[in-house]
């Protein structure tokens, strides 16, 4: 069975948070969402406030962490995948003896360096930028698809 968790910024916009509850349901593997506080910044941020509050959110996402998990980052710098790929990342990760994997969105500002580093994987969305609430929704329904394609369901077509 998969243990899957996805850690993320909070939203406070309702549009987002019931397609985020639809694609829960239909996962019901509990694959519980792990909602962070994020970091304030002024308006205009210095480089310095920036890597500071990348800092504590990475902090607050380790401290998150179940042990030996096996985290994907979701940066502009990760791999795009098709969805029969990400069915297959998930595949071999089951394969392994990791017990949890652990997909982390960042902020606006995306995620602390160390942290991408630190990941089994690295996964981009698109080369588009998208809302990190919006991109919350899509890897959720992705991760759907990739749960579907692995059991040879008719949703992905």
């Amino acid at each position: 069975m998969y243990n899957v968790t996805l850690v993320c910024g909070k939203t406070e916009r309702k549009f987002y948070s019931e397609a985020c509850e639809e694609y829960c349901k239909r996962l019901s593997r509990s694959q519980p969402i792990v909602e962070l506080k994020e970091e304030r910044l002024p308006d205009s941020p210095s480089q310095a406030q920036i890597d500071a509050a990348l800092a504590r959110e990475a902090d607050a996402i380790r401290a998150k962490l179940p042990p030996g998990a096996s985290v994907v980052a979701l940066c502009i710098e990760g791999r795009m995948r098709s969805s029969e790929e990400m069915a297959r990342l998930i595949a071999a990760w089951s394969n392994s003896s990791a017990k949890h994997l652990v997909f982390v969105i960042g902020g606006s500002f995306g995620l602390h360096p160390s942290l991408k580093a630190e990941a089994w994987a690295q996964l981009s969305m698109s080369p588009m930028t998208f809302p990190h609430h919006l991109a919350r929704v899509m890897l959720l329904e992705q991760l759907y698809r990739s749960f579907q394609i692995l059991e040879g369901s008719k949703y992905h077509k």
